[in-house]
């Protein structure tokens, strides 16, 4: 689309209206990027802590993942088998299996097998391990002679003095023996003081395993970002039905377990009136890394966000961004590795400056990158001449579908959505690419809800 064609219009807004020229505000890559080192300057004030393996799940790594000791730590057995020593057949000594969990069997000499389980240690001398199903043992009797009998005599049998029976089976392999095979040698999978995984690996069942193989009983992670809501607004009602120029508050019941989905340890949501002076309290007596308000951005009679911020000391990283909708969000620094971000107040809007501000700040506190990717869009999306637009999406296979509830005030678009795409300004083309904001949780189907496509 060029910026010629017209400017979607939201319901309600008159269809003779201009389109509004540019505010000056921070472009929306450039306050994402913003929001993102903040965070990371923040994290380099925090130490990290020591967490039990069975508590270390979903958070991320704090320091490269070393291994602690040679993986295996001692040559092992890798099947049910017999360890051998040089070539066969083999005279099997008669003593109880070589077990995991039990120390090494006395050494091999040339011509000697022992039964051996799944991860034992094999047994000093062992060249080889035959898996049982490659082997067969037959039953034989012979004779030894005594080190005191001549070597020119004839052979002894088991009654005669002076003879040792030794009755016992003998091992055959049935396939060519390969030295070293089925044995898991010292070092295999690596060497202590290897790096095992880079930091910022997020912590899965999988890690905790290795971690748990390389020796560890606690992983170093960062601890989680504390983080508490205020909801402002004297219209904003808790329970019951919208009346009498009150509407229920969408955003206090959304933004906590949104930010605990992404990884933040959510101190309280509190609710504050159009009041000044208990907004400041709130924002300075605060034991959170990071405040999240909603509402009072912009320059209404009721807005005290700004006012309150010059009081407190704080600095304005970033305030407004060329973004639809959102456009007035804003992140302050509060000092002493603490921030402020400060949402719109309409629905869908606050949502787009949670993920604009808040995700890459929460995800470089963690060591973490926001995630996302890219995917060509089934439909034309129009689109603001001047600022990005963020529309909510479903994947069908791997194309993207705009979905058509995304005005500011509503949320039923972003409720069935996978997430939300990045149009540039002056829109996108039906098949062009465009960057899409994962949302934290699980993806729906696939399949594009009743509500239908954004535009057709």
């Amino acid at each position: 689309m060029t910026l010629k064609e017209p400017v979607p219009v939201a319901p309600g807004t008159a269809t003779g209206a201009k389109a509004e020229p540019p505010h000056r505000a921070t472009a929306w890559p450039e306050a994402r990027a913003a929001a993102a080192r903040a965070g990371t300057a923040a994290r380099a004030g925090r130490e990290p802590r020591r967490l039990p393996l069975g508590q270390a799940l979903g958070h991320t790594l704090a320091e490269p993942l070393l291994a602690l000791t040679d993986l295996p730590s001692f040559d092992t057995s890798a099947m049910d088998g017999w360890a051998v020593a040089g070539p066969g057949p083999w005279t099997v000594r008669t003593e109880t299996p070589v077990l995991a969990g039990h120390a090494p069997a006395a050494a091999l000499t040339d011509g000697e097998a022992v039964r051996i389980a799944t991860g034992a240690p094999v047994p000093p001398g062992t060249t080889a391990v035959i898996r049982t199903e490659h082997s067969r043992t037959e039953r034989t009797e012979r004779t030894e002679r005594t080190d005191t009998e001549p070597a020119d005599t004839e052979p002894a049998d088991t009654e005669r003095p002076g003879a040792v029976a030794a009755p016992g089976p003998v091992l055959h392999a049935l396939r060519d023996v390969v030295p070293g095979q089925d044995i898991r040698p010292r070092g295999q999978e690596c060497r202590a003081g290897d790096e095992l995984l880079p930091a910022g690996t997020e912590v899965t069942p999988v890690v905790l395993g290795l971690a748990a193989a390389a020796g560890y009983d606690e992983l170093p992670v960062p601890p989680r970002p504390r983080v508490e809501v205020l909801v402002l607004g004297d219209e904003l009602l808790t329970a019951g039905l919208p009346h009498e120029g009150l509407i229920r508050d969408a955003l206090g019941p959304m933004l906590g377990p949104w930010l605990a989905a992404l990884g933040a340890e959510v101190l309280a949501t509190r609710r504050i009136g159009d009041d000044a002076e208990e907004l400041y309290a709130a924002v300075t007596g605060s034991a959170a890394d990071l405040v999240v308000t909603t509402g009072g951005t912009a320059a209404g009679p009721v807005d005290h966000l700004h006012r309150v911020l010059d009081k407190a000391g704080a600095t304005l990283l970033v305030d407004g961004v060329k973004v639809r909708p959102g456009h007035p969000m804003l992140l302050a620094a509060l000092g002493g590795h603490r921030h402020l971000v400060g949402l719109p107040g309409n629905p869908l809007a606050a949502v787009s400056g949670l993920l604009t501000l808040a995700e890459p700040l929460l995800a470089a506190l963690a060591g973490t990158s926001a995630s996302g990717g890219r995917a060509p869009v089934l439909d034309e999306v129009h689109g603001h001449p001047y600022d990005t637009r963020l529309v909510p999406v479903v994947r069908r296979g791997e194309q993207l579908v705009p979905l058509r509830y995304n005005g500011p005030a509503m949320l039923r678009g972003i409720a069935v959505a996978d997430g939300m795409a990045v149009v540039p300004p002056g829109g996108a083309r039906s098949g062009q690419e465009l960057d899409v904001l994962d949302l934290p949780w699980p993806p729906t189907s696939g399949a594009v809800p009743a509500q239908g496509a954004c535009f057709t």
